[in-house]
């Protein structure tokens, strides 16, 4: 093992790191909450807004986020509508995820039984506590294990941003490797990602075993 050739790439690869948990973390933050607001409108009981929202997560789901992402950096300019390369990843990522997410959570809400609300009325709790306070601590433990898939996934869709030209892991690593012509720098981003999932991995059985007390 060449550690001297390593270290060399190792700042290219560390950068194209961060990019990579740039685009996973603000992606995170904001399709939870997104598709958590989805799933309680595609419960709701207006007709129109449940219609355009079952447009919406059918059309995220039923199409490549690697065509989405195309669509919007390269396709939108065609109709005078210009997004940045980062904003057209976040928009396509946060858009695709809230969806998944959305799907998620409505199958949790779906999950937990009228008594509970009724309960709720009998206690006194307005609709946003027994939200808060009944409905959602037990959503969120029963969704976890589907929630996590998805933040697994994420971590490697996070690639498809190459498409794009924009500096993240894969795209450092593939950068060097084909100018130095070796897989070393692939190895690397391979561990990398394996040690991100991990780490996601431990996190998330954390999770679970926080809301384990609901059992």
């Amino acid at each position: 093992m060449n550690w001297h050739y390593i270290a060399s790439i190792l700042p290219a690869l560390l950068s194209g790191t961060q990019t990579t948990l740039i685009i996973f973390i603000t992606t995170l933050v904001l399709s939870i909450p997104l598709g958590i607001v989805v799933s309680i409108g595609l419960r709701s009981g207006w007709r129109p807004l449940q219609w355009v929202l079952n447009a919406y997560v059918w059309l995220m789901r039923g199409t490549p986020l690697l065509l989405q992402l195309i669509f919007i950096f390269y396709g939108l300019p065609m109709v005078s509508i210009y997004f940045d390369r980062m904003s057209a990843v976040f928009l396509a990522f946060v858009l695709n995820y809230a969806a998944y997410f959305a799907e998620i959570f409505r199958g949790g809400l779906q999950g937990i039984p009228q008594g509970q609300y009724d309960a709720a009325k009998v206690l006194k709790l307005t609709p946003l506590q027994t939200f808060r306070l009944v409905v959602l601590p037990q959503v969120v433990k029963s969704v976890i294990p589907a929630v996590g898939n998805e933040v697994i996934n994420l971590v490697k869709d996070s690639s498809l941003v190459y498409v794009l030209g924009i500096g993240d892991l894969l795209r450092a690593g593939n950068i060097a490797a084909d100018r130095d012509v070796t897989l070393i720098p692939l190895v690397l981003v391979g561990i990398v990602y394996l040690a991100l999932t991990a780490l996601l991995t431990w996190g998330l059985r954390s999770l679970e075993k926080h809301y384990a007390y609901y059992r």
